[in-house]
Order: C-alpha cells, then structure tokens, then sequence
C-alpha cells in the first residue's frame, strides 16, 4: 500500500480527499483479486507458495480474528486503518476517512458487514472513565463508522438479498444504543436511521425499525422525559407511511392527524421534548422544522381555497373555516410557545423567538396577528427595553428579521404594526427605544395598502374587547431567571392603557396619510393617471374624515353601533367612552385634515371637482345629525347651538354659489370662507361659549360681502337650521356695526384678531387664506388694529398718552434707542486706537442732551451706568404708544383680559408665551398685507410699526424669533419689494418724519442689526422720495436732516455712524451729495477728530466721483459756489499731514480728485484765483504730477 493515500485522505481541499479515496479502492482491490486468486490456486494444490507470503501479512499486523478472514491482509489493514482514522479530530481526517470506508466498503464485497459492525465499537472503545476529548473523540468516530456503513449500501443490500438477515434490526439496534450514550450524538443517528430507511418499504419499516425492542423502550419513555429526536423520528415515520397504529407510545395521538396532534391536551404532553430541543442553539432543531411544515399545511391549503374570495384590501368576514384554520396555530402558539418556552431558561426564550421568525414567512397576515400573541410582544419588549438584558442582542437581532421579513408585504407589514402596537397599548418604540413601528408605517406608500392600515387602526381603536382580555402584566412572560420589572416599572398595566393605545391610533392615521405618495413619477403621470390617484387619496381621507368626525363628534344612545341607511354604512364607537381628551385630539386631527386637504387642492386638475373635502364633511355633519339614536357628543348652548346651525346654513348656500358662478375671484373668497366656517365650527363644539361669537361674526361679513347667499341660505337650509339663522340675524346682525363706523372688513379683521391668540394651526391657516384674498380691501383702522398688536408688551406699567398726542404721530413714531447704548461708547468706528485723542473720561455714563421724553422713565441706576435697566425702563413706559385702554379692549377682548389677569396669576411666562404667539400670527397676515400690496401708502404705516417693533425688540429680554420674523419681513417685503408707495398721498412730511427717524437710528443704534435696518429703510425712503419729483425746495428739509446727522458725528463722541452708508447714500442719490458738499467741506476743518476728518474726506470724495457723467452745469454751479472752502480745505488738510501712512495717502488721493474734478468742469482758472500762495505752495510740494497742469 502507498502509505501517502491516508495522509491525502485528511487534507483539507475536498478534491484531494475524493481522489485518495479513489486511489485506495483501485489499489485495495488489485490487491483483493490477486488474493483471491492466490488462494483459489492454493486450493487446488498450489499453495506452498501461499504459506510463504504469511511474513508480509505479519508486518501488515493483519488478525485472523477480526472477521475479516476473506480479505487480503492489505484490505484488512486498510479497514482498520479507515476505522481508526474516523475518530481523529486531525483537520479533515474524519470526514476523508469516513469517505474512504465507505467507497472500499461499496467496492470490495469480500468485506463482511457484520464484522466491520463488531470491529468499529472494539477499535474505537468507550468507557466512562475515559477523558472527554478521547470519548468524544471515539464516539463520534463510531457514528462516522456506522455512517459509512450506511452509505456504502451494503446493510440495505444485504438485507434485500435475505430478508431474514438480521443485519438491519442489528444495525439500528447499535445506532439507537450509540444515540442514548450523549445527547449530541440522538440527532445525527435519527438522521442516520432516517437515511438508511429511505429505499425501504413500509412493511420492512415497521419489522426491522420501528418493532425493534430497543426503539419501542426509546418511544416509550420520550415523552416522559423530554427526548426531542425520539419525537422527530416518530413524525418523519408518520409522515412516510400514515400509519395508524399506536407504536409511537405517547409522542403521537391514535389515530392520529393534525387537528389530533395539536390539541391542547397531546401538546401539553410533548413540551418536555420541544424544551429540551434549545440544547442544540443557536442552530434549530430538526422538530422545529417537522413541526412548521405541519403547521403550514393547512394553512396553506386553505389559503388557497379562499384566495378568489378574499380580497386583501377589503374587510374579511371570519368564516368557521378560517378559525378552524387557525385553531392548530393558535393551540401550538398558547402552550409550546407561550407556557412552555417564554416561562422557562434564556435559551428557552431565544428558541422560541427563532422558531417564531422560522414561521412568519409562511403565514398569512391573519396568522401573524396569532402568533405575534400578547406574551410575545410582551416578553419582547422586557428583553429590548434593557440594554444589559442576557437576550439584548436575540431581541435585536429578532426585530431585525422581523422587520425584514414583512418590509416587502405590505399586508404582512400591516399585521405586525398592529399587534406590536396592540398588545404594548401604542407604546413599543418608546419603551424599546426602537423606530421599529415607525418605519413600518412609513414603508406603506400604496393608496389601497394605505386605506387597509387605517381601516385597520380605526377596527383597533373601537375593538377594545381583545385587548382587554389579554393579561398585561409582566409576570406572564418572565421566570426566575428573566429581567423582571423594566416594563412593569414603565407602569404598562393600569386603566389608562386603553387610551394611551387610542391616543396612538388617533395620532398614527394622519402619518399615515402623509405618506401616501401621489407624485411619486413625477411629471410622467398622465392627466387620467393623477386623477386615479388624487381619487385614491380622496377615498383615504374620507374613510379618515368618517373616523374622526364619528368618534371625536357624535355619541350613539342605543348601544354602540349605528346603521345609517341614506349612508350604507355601519358606525361603531368602543362598548367604553372616550375620554374627553380623546375626542379633542380627533377633533383637533380632523381640523389638521381639513388644513392639508386645502393645501393639497393645488394638485387637483380640472375634472375632478368632486373632492372637495370640506363639502363633504359638512354634509356628512347633517346626514349623521339626523340620526335618531345619533347625538353630538355634549349638549351645546344656545348661543354655541345658534353657531352650529348657521355655520352649517350659511356653508351649503356659499358652496352652492361657489359651483353656480364657476372659476374666479369670487368663487375663490367663497371657498376659503367655507373652509374658515368648517374650522370654527369645529372650534365651537371644541371650546364651549368661546367661539360662537366669531363664528356669527364671519357669517355676518359673509352674508354682507356676498347677498346673494342670504337668499340661497333661506331656501335651501334645512328648517331647523332656517330657525336658526333667522333668530341669529335678529339678534346679532348689526352688533358688529353699532358705532355706525366699521367696515365688514374691518369686522372681520377684528373677528381675526379676537381668535388668532387662542386657535389652532388650522385655524390660523384658513385666517391667512381668507386674509389673502381679502387683501386688497384692507382699511387704514384694520391695518391699525393688527399693528397695535405687534406693539403690545404684558411687561412693566402701561402709560396713558398725553391727550394733546396726535394719533398719526403716535402710529408712525419710532423709538429712539439712545437709552439702550452701552456706558462704553468709546468704539464708534473701525479703529478705536486713533480715537483715544477724543474721548473724555467722565462722558461714558452721560445720556444724549437730544434724548426724548423717554429718558424721564430710567430710573437712577441708568445714570451710573446700568443701560440694561435704562433700556427696559424706556421701552415699558411705551408699551402702549398711541392705543389707551378702550382702544385695546376694542381691539383684542382676549388680550384686554391677558392684561387684566396678569397680576392674578404667578409669573407671566404662560402669557407672554401665548401674547408672543399672538404676535407671530398678525405678522404672518401683515406679511401677506405687504406681499400683495406693496405699492399702497398703508406700507408706510405698517414700516412704522415694525421697526418700532424691532427697535424694542433688541432690550434684554426681547424674543429672537420674533425679532428674526420682523426683520425678515422688513427686509424681504418692505426694503426689497418690487414696488413702493407712490402717489401724491404720500405726504412729504410724512416721508421726512421717518427719515429722521431712520438717520437717528442708523447713527446712534448699538444694535448692528437695527443700525443695518435703519440703513436699508433710509434707501428706500429717499427711493419713495425720489418718485414723487419734489423740488429743490421741498428737498431742502430732507437735506437738513442728513447735514444734522453729518454734525452730530462731527460733535459727539457717541455717534456710531458709518461713513459708508453715507456714501452708498449720496450713490444712490447723487442729489444729496450736491446739497451736502459745501456742508462737509465747511465741517471737515473744524472736525478734531483725525480719524473722522479722514473718513468725511472720503465722503466728499464720494462726492465728487458722484458728479462723473452728471449734469456738467449743476455740477460746476455747486463747485463755483463752494471752491474757496474747496481751497481752504486743501490748505488745512496738506499743512496738517497725519502721521499715519494710509491716511496720508487718502489726502493725496482726495486732493488728486479735487484737482481732477476742476479740471473736467473746465474751473481751473476759477481755483486757481482762490487758491491762497500758502496753498499754491503746499500742493506743489506734496501732490507732485497731479498739480502740473495747475502750475503758474
């Protein structure tokens, strides 16, 4: 023999393997047949020279003993070497021997089986006292060993050949003894059993297997001792031949099937044996799979029977047969999974998680919501909502296939959603700090898979006999050895669970709305593919709206369900009540429906007219109102049930006229109306007595703005409603007018105004869609009222305005902010160094002799330096500029009372807070005011109001959001707006008056974004000046107010004026820089300052630059008329050369454009005669080149 085939027999390359075994069979069997031939000749006399070949057999250390007795003594070597080689753990030794038994076994007929079966147990002993790794070792050969027996077909071939051999029921009986030694080893010999019994017939099955004495003892005992492999072996035998006899003893029932098998009773029996099946994890016992495949089965089966019957997006009716289908499942789930594996060992519980995600994929929907019973999700959740949990990472790695399994089936995905939300009352993400459920949800994108979600979140939400009947405490599904107490600790059992989980349906149907994706293909979708879809989503939002509106609206009198026949449809509240602060979340999700279903109109193309939501809502309202057993859910008063039935009046006669006139203006203010009218309507019945007024309000504007629905009110409104809007006419429909004074606009802007602080979102969204098509109709005491509000401030004592104060100037009047400037005022420019020479050590803490009368409200601390309180001081005394108590209250009675309350209540936080939200929303209808009119002369008005509102809003305590919000729309609507006021009712004064305001701040505010605003309002006020053409004359107060800027730089230290923004001015308006040359030229010199010295001469030469390509003639009058000072300067500014190199330069660069300037207007003999010969001299010597031409 080649001794290197038994060392390639163990490499590890499986080719190498195959060929040594190739190898050892063709060598073995040369040498069997010239032994066989040897000793057929030796027979016949020729043997003398057999007896000779013994020496070579000797040192081959082959035994006569070993049965082996018609072998060569090669072969039975090679056996003996095979043998031995199976139970090394060297490499890949077992696996190759093993290969290598198995082919001479299969090739050399010679070989006795029987002895190769009593050789395998003597060569490889076992005994107790033997170590673990040589009896594992020996063990695990003799397994190999009776392995290759098995595969080399001679037990099954001999048996066939004499069917009286005894050689199979001896094979099985060594196999089952070898499986009894370790219980590693019983799952590998079922599986040999199983492999050798395969070609077999029934009948030999049962005589040479199953009546074997040693498996009938094994069969007998299993179920009492919990023996997982025994029960395997009976299952694959019963599934073979459907035998029914009772030879299996207590693993299965007589006669046996399905429905007999998983009763309650035989489960229970077998429960050792599915627990002791966890010993083999993280793999999954052979049982499991026998048993899922019974359990599919039928599952299966009736799947298929009922899959043209059962659509998956319509309500199924559970038939006896569906729950008999079920009933195995629900059998195997209660007692295997939940009592057996969930109450026992970790491993227990990681056994029964895998066995779950074994059997998800090949259920149906309905069977999940079985299997993922209360115990599971439960258990799960004690497992995840403990990171240190043993199970932790199980639990993780569980979610994770879970979620994978049903991502891709959205009816599958639509059953885990609700079980997991079910059975942890709407709370699995939060206590498992998970996304799990929201994820879920968000994959749902269908506009069909969609409508099953939520018709299966509304079934949740009334369907609370299910979840009350399930246990909810935590003991059910933990041992001793189980992380007790994480849920129980998040107090999950108690009387609220049932809201909580509704709360969460409540809340979870409209996310699932917004995931319904429309425009997913974008422009490719077709006009008839959009309607398709907007039809899909519209039937979403009804099925939504119908929800909503029933549970959140209306209660039933007689029991909990309700027929509606002119409906066709079935209504059903939960056998419990709500609670109150259910319905308002439905109430309030309603209004948020309403609200996207009017953003959402824009997507609508022509033809689809029908989906209107509001029409539908309102008259799904009335059809449900005159149910008989059907009532809204609280007795409404008479004022809030005079309300209701005019709103629901006054909405038929608006959408009756918004269909009769077709498209237009018109039909546009009807529609935004009626959707305002559906939000108050649901704010009535919200807010008792809070809201009846505002509706009646609407109405009234509603019936004035348009007459001809009054009309179609009368007719066409049912008589109880008639009732009522004719009793309200009477009562209220001059209230609103009863100075004689006020427009419907202005009413209605009042009626904005009373709601706005207390309404919702969707409230507030239908206010701006009336308020923009209302726009244009604005009136100055509207516009007035919603200013006031901005100014409005619950903080520091509120002061009456002097009567002799004209109420113009009052509104347009804009706070100085001198008393809010820091004591250091000594950083006024750019470099701070070059202003030291300036500044005075006692002039810090001094306050401006030009301050108003705002500086009689600081208090003493601002005197010595505390601007902080100085600043919020000024701004409390205020508050109120140009509004006293009875114009606020008629303003806001909801902020009058803000007022009147605030000292009652301990701190203001809570009214600030809801007085600052108030103010948001007036600024958003302010900015769809200035976005539609921005050329009107209210602007001006409304500028006035937001940087007063801006200025203070800079104090200590002043809102960033609201500070952001005001200057973004000063910004984007006012300073850079297409348009600005124009028109000879734009008063000049006016404009002049905000002027100075604006130089005033943009001099003296520390704020850099007020002195930025100041600066833009200043451009876009000379820009409004500029269009009305006003002559020189007129503009000569315009003028004074930039040279009192110009000079208060010049004189005082606290001015923060830039010189760029005056430059950027005098660009934009070259006119200005004309008026201020001969002004900044006469101040220039008397400027000690050398730093601003040389910044005004920057400007002047800003100046002069201005005058390229401008009028020559205008031009050289203003030259002529200033050139002596032009001459003198130069003089003063050359003498006084500062000692700073830049500055130096940009004297020489302001004398080179002086002398350029003369030049181009042709005054060169006009300089030259004013130039002094001091003068004359010092430009000769300092501006070289540039003063040639002017050389005498």
């Amino acid at each position: 023999l080649h001794m290197n085939v038994f060392r390639d027999l163990a490499s590890p390359e499986a080719s190498l393997r195959e060929a040594a075994a190739e190898a050892l069979v063709a060598e073995l069997r040369d040498v069997q047949r010239a032994y066989e031939k040897e000793k057929a000749a030796r027979e016949e006399g020729e043997g003398e020279e057999g007896d000779r070949d013994d020496g070579p057999s000797q040192m081959m250390e082959a035994e006569k003993e070993d049965g082996l007795d018609n072998c060569a003594p090669a072969v039975r070597y090679a056996i003996r070497r095979l043998i031995r080689g199976i139970s090394s753990s060297r490499e890949f030794a077992r696996q190759g021997f093993a290969l290598g038994l198995a082919a001479v076994l299969q090739s050399i007929k010679a070989i006795s089986v029987e002895a190769v079966m009593k050789l395998i147990p003597a060569l490889l002993e076992y005994s107790a006292s033997m170590k673990g790794p040589e009896a594992k070792d020996n063990l695990l050969g003799r397994l190999f060993g009776f392995g290759s027996l098995a595969r080399s077909g001679r037990v099954l071939g001999q048996w066939k050949r004499d069917k009286s051999s005894p050689i199979l029921r001896d094979f099985v009986t060594e196999v089952v003894q070898l499986g009894n030694k370790k219980r590693y080893l019983t799952e590998p010999a079922v599986a040999l059993i199983l492999d050798l019994t395969r070609k077999l017939p029934d009948e030999a099955i049962f005589s040479e297997v199953l009546d074997t004495p040693c498996v009938q003892v094994w069969f007998n005992r299993a179920a009492n001792v919990g023996d997982p492999d025994a029960l395997f072996l009976a299952l694959k035998f019963q599934e073979r031949s459907n035998v029914q006899r009772e030879i299996f003893g207590k693993l299965l029932p007589y006669p046996f099937s399905l429905d007999n098998f998983f009763t309650e009773e035989h489960l229970l029996s077998l429960a050792a044996c599915f627990k002791e099946s966890a010993f083999c994890l993280p793999r999954i016992h052979s049982i499991w799979h026998v048993i899922t495949d019974m359990l599919i089965r039928e599952e299966a089966s009736q799947s298929d029977n009922n899959t043209s019957s059962s659509k998956k997006h319509k309500k199924s009716k559970k038939g006896n047969s569906s729950e008999d289908s079920k009933k195995n499942l629900r059998n195997f789930c209660e007692v295997i999974i939940e009592r057996s594996l969930l109450l026992s060992s970790h491993d227990r519980k990681h056994l029964a998680f895998n066995i779950i995600i074994d059997l998800l994929p090949r259920l149906s929907p309905s069977s999940i919501q079985v299997i993922l019973s209360s115990k599971v999700v439960l258990g799960l959740m004690d497992i995840l909502s403990n990171a240190s949990s043993w199970l932790y990472n199980a639990g993780q790695h569980f979610l994770k296939e879970l979620v994978s399994l049903v991502s891709n089936d959205n009816d599958r995905c639509v059953a885990v959603v609700i079980n997991l939300q079910k059975y942890s009352f709407g709370r699995f993400d939060s206590l498992t700090k998970t996304k799990t459920v929201k994820g879920l949800i968000a994959k749902i994108q269908n506009g069909q898979d969609c409508l099953h979600l939520v018709q299966n979140l509304m079934a949740l939400f009334v369907d609370e006999g299910s979840v009350a009947d399930e246990p909810s405490d935590q003991s059910q599904t933990t041992d001793e050895n189980s992380e007790v107490g994480s849920i129980e600790d998040k107090e999950l059992v108690g009387e609220g669970n049932a809201d909580l989980l509704k709360s969460w349906v409540v809340n979870t149907i409209p996310f699932v709305l917004k995931n319904l994706k429309l425009t997913s293909k974008g422009s490719s979708l077709t006009d008839s593919e959009m309607i398709k879809c907007i039809e899909e989503k519209f039937q979403v939002q009804t099925e939504i709206l119908k929800f909503f509106a029933v549970q959140g609206l209306f209660s039933a009198s007689l029991g909990t369900e309700v027929t509606s026949f002119e409906l066709q449809e079935k209504f059903k509240w939960p056998k419990t009540a709500i609670s109150t602060s259910l319905r308002n979340e439905c109430i309030e999700q309603l209004q948020l429906l309403l609200e996207d279903a009017q953003k959402d109109e824009a997507l609508h193309v022509s033809g689809v007219k029908s989906n209107d939501l509001g029409f539908y809502f309102m008259r799904f309202i009335n059809t449900v109102c005159n149910i008989p057993s059907v009532s809204l859910f609280r007795t409404l008063s008479s004022n809030d049930d005079n309300a209701f039935k005019k709103t629901l009046a006054t909405e038929s006669a608006l959408f009756q006229e918004e269909r009769k006139i077709g498209t237009g203006l018109d039909s546009t203010k009807m529609h935004v109306i009626r959707y305002l009218l559906i939000q108050l309507l649901l704010q009535v019945l919200l807010h008792p007595e809070e809201f009846w007024e505002a509706a009646i309000d609407v109405i009234i504007c509603c019936k004035k703005t348009f007459p001809s629905i009054a009309q179609c009110d009368n007719s066409s409104a049912p008589e109880s409603v008639e009732g009522g809007t004719e009793e309200s006419d009477e009562d209220g429909s001059d209230e609103p007018n009863e100075d004689g004074s006020l427009e419907s606009i202005d009413v209605l802007v009042q009626t904005f105004l009373s709601v706005l602080p207390h309404v919702s979102g969707p409230v507030c969204f239908a206010i701006e869609q009336v308020f923009r098509v209302f726009s244009d109709e604005i009136t100055e005491t509207g516009l007035l009222d919603m200013l006031r509000v901005v100014k409005i401030d619950l903080k520091g004592s509120r002061r009456q305005t002097d009567s002799d104060d004209d109420e113009d100037e009052a509104r347009v009047d804009i706070e100085d902010d001198d008393e809010m400037e820091d004591a250091d005022v000594g950083n006024v420019d750019d470099a701070p160094d070059e202003m030291d020479e300036e500044m005075e050590d006692d002039s810090a803490d001094e306050v401006d002799e030009d301050q108003d009368d705002l500086e009689e409200t600081v208090d003493n601390k601002a005197k010595d330096g505390d601007e902080a309180e100085a600043t919020k001081g000024g701004e409390d005394s205020d508050d109120s500029d140009g509004m006293d108590d009875d114009a606020m209250f008629r303003i806001d009675p909801y902020i009058a009372r803000i007022f009147k309350e605030r000292n009652n209540l301990p701190g203001s936080e809570t009214q600030q807070s809801q007085l600052m939200r108030f103010k948001l929303r007036v600024l958003t209808l302010l900015e769809i005011y200035l976005q539609r009119n921005p050329g009107k002369k209210l602007v001006l008005d409304v500028y006035a109001f937001l940087m007063q509102a801006f200025v203070k809003s800079h104090s200590a305590d002043g809102n960033e959001q609201f500070r952001q919000r005001i200057g973004g729309i000063l910004q984007k609507r006012i300073f850079k707006a297409k348009e600005c006021p124009k028109g000879f009712d734009v008063e000049l004064s006016r404009l002049e008056s905000l002027l100075q305001k604006a130089l005033h701040l943009a001099s003296r505010s520390r704020y850099k974004e007020v002195a930025s605003a100041a600066q833009n309002a200043t451009f876009w006020i000379l820009k409004i000046i500029n269009s009305k053409g006003c002559s020189k004359q007129e503009l000569a107060s315009v003028v004074d107010k930039f040279q009192y800027m110009l000079n208060d730089y010049f004189s005082n230290k606290k001015s923060r004026l830039k010189i760029g923004f005056v430059k950027e001015a005098v660009r934009r308006n070259p006119w200005v820089g004309r008026e201020l040359f001969g002004f900044a030229l006469q101040k220039i010199g008397s400027t000690k300052a050398e730093y601003r010295r040389v910044q005004t001469l920057e400007l002047v030469d800003c100046i002069l630059k201005s005058w390229v390509g401008d009028d020559v003639s205008s031009a050289s009058k203003v030259l002529k008329k200033h050139m002596a000072l032009l001459c003198e300067l130069m003089q003063e500014i050359l003498t006084k050369m500062p000692e700073n190199k830049s500055r130096r330069q940009e004297v020489r660069r302001f004398c080179t454009r002086a002398l350029q300037t003369v030049t181009r207007l042709n005054l060169k003999e006009k300089f030259q005669k004013k130039l002094s010969p001091e003068a004359y001299t010092l430009c000769d010597a300092q501006l070289g080149a540039a003063f040639v031409p002017f050389r005498q």
